[in-house]
């Protein structure tokens, strides 16, 4: 993805993301059903490659560059797109934030 391409991706997301605060609580049950099988219960990775979100690995971003990035997908990761909604992968972004060891 060009960075033209990403700035306006998250232009668009922004545009489109709810006002409402994110809810780590449904972030942890939606990582439960989607996420842990790679990236572990508690952010540990258990899939070699996978970001450590113990140690906050790939989380230095904003959520907006995070939410594209679940949303298209990564390396190994499947995009979320159509499985996810926006306001669903905020909540999961809110868990992992909370992960830090």
């Amino acid at each position: 993805m060009s960075i033209k391409t990403l700035f306006f991706t998250l232009i668009a997301l922004s545009a489109a993301v709810s006002a409402n605060a994110a809810d780590a609580t449904k972030g942890g049950q939606l990582y439960s059903m989607h996420c842990f099988g790679c990236h572990g219960r508690t952010g540990v990775p258990v899939m070699p490659g996978s970001p450590n979100f113990a140690r906050s690995e790939g989380l230095m971003q904003p959520d907006l560059a995070l939410m594209a990035s679940i949303r298209a997908g990564k390396n190994a990761m499947p995009g979320y797109v159509g499985i996810l909604k926006d306001s669903e992968i905020l909540d999961v972004i809110a868990y992992l934030r909370t992960l830090r060891q």
